[in-house]
């Protein structure tokens, strides 16, 4: 009984931590619309504030504290609210949640630049040396100042939201935003407060956990808020009651794991059947929140099919015939065959490296792109591909990049056979828990990776090796190809219009008869398999594979490639894989002083997507479209007609694809399908501008 009581103690202390991190999810979602993945990197970089004041530069606590808690944190939320998320009312779900991976990924990457790893920091807590003593627990007083904390949050929380002024206008927000402000309401400055609020409960629950830990580690504190998710979608994002009681059932089920579940030995026999290498389990215990989260998303409810206007999009899904990708294939073959030729061999390791990562990237234009379904883990099921190439392909044998594909394709299937009832950011965070718990409790088994690593063959085809980083480079390439191929015919094809009519509105398509469950399913175990090729070729190019190269955090990259590439655009992976290998390997390497700018730059990028969400590529070539548009209309304008000025005028510079039937009507512009030049047709200009 004692040691029940102890158990229970701890985990209503870890309980106090992950509520008052979800709490402050909860605040920020429910006044603003998005979901806050930064939100522990907040609280990491707020704890490494702290111990700078604090123990580097010897500020007494209590000032330090109030400095962090009460005037850094709030202003970061609070300019974060005004110069970033403010600008995503009218941009896409997929748009806002990777505008706030960026965030996550460049409040980590800061962290690590102005605090390097490399240091260590001890942290200890608040009033260190002193006891409470329980009878059956000696309990120190960090521990009881963390249960204190969560219960004042839960109280001023409380106070804020129904007794003042403010909370009740942050509540009228989260009702009707439009209806607010006819009342006289300030939403902006609303979602501004909670932004203020949310960062300083992260700053809070940073500086706890870090106490708690006795030490400061960059990646433990970042993925504090994923513990914390479970607890925000136990009470569904909009209830502080049943998300303070989720946090605190994490707790306990955390902490009773700790005490109850033997699981020092590793497990030898699975159903009677002996295994060759035993499997650990002590990644359990540290994926028990997250196994949670993925329950609660399981058994939401099902979300109904959204109906309704639906928000003007200004994305650009281009569609290129397949033959133009033909011809790419040999081209890019042969500028990759230049490019190793020309320069020296490091250069072509890192550019295989690249482009292999631009076929997972690849992966996610039919998943993301076509249909509208997000993902944060293509490094995850990359990863099962690179394993089964190394465990069955480590000899050469086409058979093995064939497992890795086939292998990967039916995960994908299996992951998304839960995922299906979700959408927009739950689905987000069912397959960001998937990539934590592949990290947890498969790429650290030794049964996987022996010793710590895992060496991956390079193929062998009809005699002819690929060991040579020349060769294994245009091997990428050529594949790269023929899948940009593969996802260009399909666009074209009836399954590619049914990812594009999911993504434009799915209540039309149940309306029409459309499978969303099969379609979904189908398109999840597309993905699946091309990231599994892609990981596949990316460990052979590595020559050996490790746990960190598929970690959650470090595939973030890769999404924002993708999405700053153009997410909708076959080019778009290619750009993203190129932009990798020269920003965080080439060019750190040839101009080291640019590094820290380097690592940022994605972040910085992603950040951007809200003025910007089609991409480098599709906006460059969008560029060139109009450009030239603009140069044959004024070579073919003859009196009377409509001029170049006019064009400029009539406002055509940006226009979308939903719009080109009103242009026609409304203008006289003969616009192309698929984003063709536009040809002025004769009208007078005075007719033009009547008509609007």
């Amino acid at each position: 009984m004692d040691d029940f009581l102890t158990f229970t103690i701890i985990g209503l202390v870890t309980g106090s931590l992950y509520a008052i991190a979800a709490s402050g999810l909860v605040v920020t979602y429910t006044t603003s619309g998005i979901f806050n993945f930064a939100h522990g990197a907040t609280g990491m970089f707020a704890a490494f504030v702290y111990w700078k004041l604090r123990y580097d530069l010897g500020w007494p606590a209590p000032i330090a504290l109030v400095v962090v808690l009460l005037v850094l944190a709030p202003l970061f939320g609070a300019v974060v609210e005004r110069v970033i998320i403010r600008g995503l009312w009218n941009v896409s779900e997929v748009t806002k949640l990777i505008v706030s991976v960026s965030l996550l990924f460049g409040v980590y990457s800061a962290a690590t630049i102005l605090f390097p790893p490399d240091v260590g920091r001890e942290f200890p807590g608040f009033f260190d040396t002193n006891r409470i003593d329980l009878g059956v627990y000696d309990m120190p007083w960090h521990e009881a100042i963390t249960i204190v904390a969560a219960i004042i949050t839960a109280g001023v929380l409380r106070f804020v939201l129904f007794g003042t002024r403010s909370g009740i206008a942050m509540r009228a927000v989260v009702d009707d935003r439009d209806l607010s402000r006819l009342n006289g309401g300030r939403p902006d400055r609303s979602a501004m407060i909670s932004w203020a609020i949310g960062s300083s409960l992260a700053a809070l629950a940073g500086i706890l956990f870090a106490g708690k830990q006795g030490s400061l580690a960059h990646l433990p504190l970042t993925l504090l808020v994923v513990n914390a998710y479970g607890a925000a979608m136990f009470g569904r994002l909009r209830s502080l009651p049943l998300t303070f009681l989720g946090a605190g059932l994490i707790g306990l089920a955390e902490s009773y794991a700790i005490g109850y579940l033997k699981l020092d030995t590793p497990l030898s026999s699975f159903f009677g059947r002996q295994l060759v290498t035993p499997l650990s389990l002590n990644g359990f215990r540290a994926a028990i929140p997250v196994l949670i989260l993925f329950g609660v998303l399981l058994f939401l409810p099902p979300l109904k099919v959204r109906a309704g206007a639906q928000l003007k999009s200004r994305e650009i899904i281009p569609a290129p015939g397949p033959a133009r990708w033909l011809i790419g294939t040999v081209v890019l073959a042969v500028a990759a065959f230049a490019f190793a030729t020309i320069y020296e061999p490091i250069r072509t390791f890192q550019m295989g490296q690249g482009l292999a990562l631009g076929i997972v990237m690849l992966s996610l234009v039919p998943l993301i792109g076509y249909a509208g379904q997000i993902s944060l883990a293509p490094m995850a099921f990359a990863g099962i591909g690179a394993l089964v190439m190394g465990g069955w392909g480590g000899d050469g044998s086409i058979f093995g990049l064939v497992a890795a594909v086939i292998v990967t394709a039916a995960v994908g299937a299996l992951v998304a056979l839960p995922a299906i009832r979700l959408r927009g950011l739950y689905l987000a965070l069912a397959t960001a828990a998937f990539a934590v718990l592949m990290d947890t409790l498969v790429f650290n088994q030794n049964a996987v990776m022996p010793n710590g690593s895992l060496a991956v063959g390079r193929l062998d085809l009809f005699g002819f090796s690929f060991d040579d980083d020349r060769a294994h480079l245009v091997l990428i390439s050529v594949v790269f190809g023929l899948v940009a191929t593969l996802i260009v015919w399909m666009r074209c094809r009836p399954f590619g219009r049914r990812l594009l009519a999911m993504k434009s509105s799915d209540a039309a398509c149940v309306t029409l008869g459309v499978n969303l469950a099969t379609t979904k399913l189908q398109v999840f175990t597309l993905s699946a398999g091309i990231a599994g090729l892609g990981g596949a070729l990316y460990g052979a190019q590595l020559n050996s594979v490790s746990p960190p190269t598929f970690q959650f955090l470090n595939g973030l990259p890769i999404v924002l490639f993708a999405v700053i590439g153009g997410i909708a655009a076959v080019g778009g992976a290619l750009f993203g894989g190129i932009v990798y290998a020269l920003s965080f390997l080439i060019l750190p390497e040839v101009w080291p002083a640019l590094t820290n700018l380097l690592v940022l730059g994605p972040a910085l990028a992603g950040i951007s997507l809200g003025r910007n969400p089609n991409g480098a590529v599709n906006e460059t070539a969008r560029s060139i479209r109009e450009w030239r548009a603009q140069r044959a209309a004024a070579r073919a304008t003859p009196e009377g007609t409509v001029a170049p000025d006019d064009l400029e005028l009539l406002g055509l510079d940006g226009f979308s694809d939903a719009d080109r039937v009103e242009l026609d009507r409304a203008t006289g512009l003969d616009a192309e399908p698929l984003y063709g030049p536009l040809r002025p047709v004769s009208r007078p200009t005075g007719a033009v501008l009547a008509n609007g």
